[in-house]
């Protein structure tokens, strides 16, 4: 497996899911958006055919907000799920590479976020690395975590890709 960026995060994660897609426009171009991703701020990016489903207020924006354009490490980001989980950015090099922790007592995960430009657009990496408490956990992770990323991250691609191309 080839090294990423926030790899040493969870260094020791018997949960790695990797996720990528190229996307129209550059690095340059897509890193605004990734910067204001998150809850109380720009929300999850889903396409217009699956926002149709969610209530207007759960909605991602479809603009850049200026206000959450200075995210710098050590920076805390609210997320979704059950109490008051959050994501800390732990590293940030602009405009290719946002590398997120978040602790949730019985899991520790990272999750990286790698763009790249190449022939055709810029590729987006999406690494997501975790350690759950308790090891009877881990197969449940592996396959119900598994699908549960795999169509997020596929809605949050076909979102971004809407938005670079407005």
């Amino acid at each position: 497996m080839t090294a990423w960026p926030g790899d040493d995060v969870v260094p020791d994660a018997p949960v790695v899911m990797d996720r990528e897609a190229v996307l129209p426009g550059t690095a340059e171009q897509l890193w605004p958006w990734l910067v204001q991703l998150g809850k109380d701020r720009a929300g999850w990016y889903f396409p217009r055919w699956a926002e149709r489903f969610i209530p207007p207020k759960g909605r991602g924006i479809r603009h850049l907000e200026e206000r959450w354009q200075h995210l710098e490490v050590g920076g805390r980001i609210p997320d979704y799920g059950p109490g008051d989980p959050e994501f800390l950015l732990v590293e940030k090099q602009q405009p290719h590479v946002l590398v997120y922790r978040t602790d949730r007592g019985s899991l520790v995960a990272s999750w990286a976020l790698v763009a790249e430009d190449v022939a055709g657009g810029v590729r987006l990496h999406l690494r997501f690395r975790a350690r759950p408490g308790r090891r009877w956990t881990i197969p449940l992770v592996n396959t119900v975590g598994e699908l549960f990323d795999w169509a997020t991250v596929r809605l949050l691609y076909a979102g971004l890709r809407e938005r670079l191309s407005d």
